[in-house]
């Protein structure tokens, strides 16, 4: 019987990992599963957890929280891999505010249809992303995507918000951002053998599909494709940046003129002038960073998915 490492996040959804840690080890026991379940303690605490389970043996680590926890537990596994300390699967309860990186891969927002799936125990290989710079010079993995400038404010200004949850907490913290960052920084883009400069007030380098619980930055998206789903929005006023997010919201963005939607499995993004504030999955990658460089590590991680 396999053996699974449940590591549950208790500050996930405004508090609701903790909530449900019950119902879901009911489900567990219920499944006849075989885990070991434990609760982070701090920031990071799952990267820790999740890399340990590897040594120990298990074959499977379940994140039950949000995109966050799950992507601690994707750098655990990956700086277990690279060590050469054993491999193992990536399991997902979504608990949390977005539930992005679930809704990339095909998994439901419900708690015991995600229980049956890990019990199931159908597995696809996906790609991991890779990001350099900001507070992370060593690197940092991401399994969803990553933000820059307008994108990261929002998922910023969204943890603010204490007393809303979910996507209705990311439309707030849009329309707020829409006064806090609105001065396009000049950057300079590397990718695909070309360079370029311009202003971008956002841009998002996607494995998944969707960041803020609901913005599809990339509908084609499919992180088992073995390339980066760019989207880069030029230079915008607030009119025009009210009137794009209901496009991010359908996913038809695409047909903007302020839109530039691109492939690549290779990126460096520089601030000429300002700043890149940034996030990957969720998570701060930097406040104020100068430079980025993001890659694909293809087909580098099993996920548990529906079949």
């Amino acid at each position: 019987m396999q053996k699974i490492k449940l590591i549950f996040n208790p500050v996930s959804g405004r508090g609701s990992g903790a909530s449900h840690k019950k119902e879901i080890e009911d489900q567990f026991k219920l499944l006849n599963l075989n885990f070991n379940a434990v609760l982070t303690e701090k920031s990071g605490h799952a990267v820790y957890l999740a890399r340990n389970a590897v040594k120990e043996g298990f074959d499977m680590v379940v994140a039950a929280g949000g995109d966050g926890t799950i992507n601690e537990v994707i750098n655990g596994l990956m700086l277990a891999k690279q060590a050469n300390e054993g491999a193992a699967a990536l399991g997902v309860i979504c608990v949390g505010r977005g539930n992005d990186f679930a809704y990339g891969v095909g998994i439901p927002n419900d708690i015991n249809r995600c229980c049956e799936i890990l019990a199931d125990n159908h597995r696809r290989t996906i790609d991991v992303g890779h990001v350099i710079g900001g507070d992370f010079p060593e690197g940092r993995f991401f399994g969803n995507g990553v933000g820059m400038g307008f994108d990261a404010i929002v998922g910023f200004e969204a943890l603010k918000l204490k007393w809303l949850n979910g996507f209705p907490s990311y439309i707030v913290a849009a329309i707020k951002t829409m006064f806090l960052y609105f001065n396009a920084p000049l950057i300079e883009l590397v990718y695909n053998g070309k360079k370029e400069n311009r202003r971008y007030i956002m841009v998002s380098v996607m494995n998944g599909k969707r960041m803020g619980g609901g913005f599809m930055m990339a509908p084609e998206g499919n992180p088992g494709d073995g390339r980066l789903n760019l989207c880069l929005v030029k230079e915008s006023t607030r009119r025009q940046i009210l009137k794009l997010m209901g496009k991010f919201m359908k996913g038809t963005q695409a047909d903007d003129e302020k839109v530039v939607m691109d492939l690549t499995d290779e990126l460096t993004i520089r601030a000429v002038d300002g700043t890149l504030p940034a996030h990957a999955d969720g998570e701060t990658l930097c406040e104020k960073g100068q430079k980025l460089q993001i890659k694909l590590l293809p087909s580098q991680l099993k996920v548990i998915c529906p079949r």
